[in-house]
């Protein structure tokens, strides 16, 4: 088999596996697969509608409905992509019987799923309240879509982490839901970098999903706004981390078919 049919056919494995998973979720009751959209769009429409009418105490010249919007629409690619693989393995154990199914691939239908989600929770609300008249559209609408792909690409990249080192340690499930309690402050969804006094700005840089953030509103609010990220930085955790999780999805997919 060429390179370019065992690509395409690991490509159909993968949608067969997103398709099972959205079904398997959602059901076929009710609105179906259309809660793949509607659930996050509660959610970060909710918490974004009901910060703009504490707008007067925001005390920034900043768009209170956009800001929430990126702000809270980021967090649901890192948690989620990582919530859902992290032991993701274990429910769909019996899937890897088939030869063409590999852990990497149920891992990837998983995150892919979450990305979407996200995503069509993003543009829909985006373009809806914009429509509305209630918030305005994107300045620079390339920019954000480059950030978007890389709070995606740190999603994953962290996902294949937490999953395998999940499946190697139950230790791991606990601790990293606690951690993301603990990250969600520092990811930038409340906060611009430039806010933040000198001291602080050196700790949250660090973290990867700031830079994404502050990249992507950089490109939603335009030159109006002052952001600090690097690109450099987020595509040299980005490839290190996925490097890393691809390593340990390995290790881990031996004592998987061990078992």
């Amino acid at each position: 088999m060429s390179r370019a049919s065992a690509l395409l056919l690991n490509v159909r494995v993968i949608w067969a596996l997103v398709l099972r998973e959205i079904i398997t979720r959602y059901g076929r009751e009710n609105i179906g697969f259309l809660w793949l959209i509607v659930e996050p769009m509660l959610f970060t429409g909710g918490i974004a509608i009901s910060w703009s009418f504490f707008a007067s105490l925001h005390g920034h010249r900043i768009g209170v409905l956009e800001f929430a919007v990126t702000g809270y629409s980021s967090i649901l690619l890192w948690r989620n992509c990582a919530n859902r693989a992290v032991n993701g393995v274990q429910p769909n154990f019996d899937l890897l019987y088939h030869r063409r199914v590999k852990v990497l691939d149920v891992l990837v239908a998983r995150c892919l799923l979450e990305i979407a989600s996200a995503t069509l929770s993003f543009v829909v609300l985006t373009v809806a309240f914009v429509f509305l008249d209630m918030m305005p559209a994107p300045r620079d609408l390339m920019q954000v879509m480059i950030a978007w792909f890389f709070l995606a690409w740190v999603s994953v990249a962290i996902a294949l982490v937490v999953a395998a080192l999940s499946e190697m340690s139950d230790l791991v499930e606990r601790v990293w839901h606690v951690a993301t309690y603990l990250f969600f402050p520092l990811s930038g969804a409340l906060f611009m970098v430039d806010w933040l006094s000198p001291a602080m700005q050196k700790v949250v840089l660090w973290i990867p999903m700031v830079h994404g953030l502050e990249m992507l509103r950089g490109g939603y609010f335009g030159p109006s706004i002052r952001t600090l990220f690097s690109v450099e930085y987020l595509f040299l955790f980005c490839g290190i981390c996925t490097y890393l999780g691809l390593l340990l999805v390995k290790v881990m997919s031996r004592r998987v078919v061990r078992k």
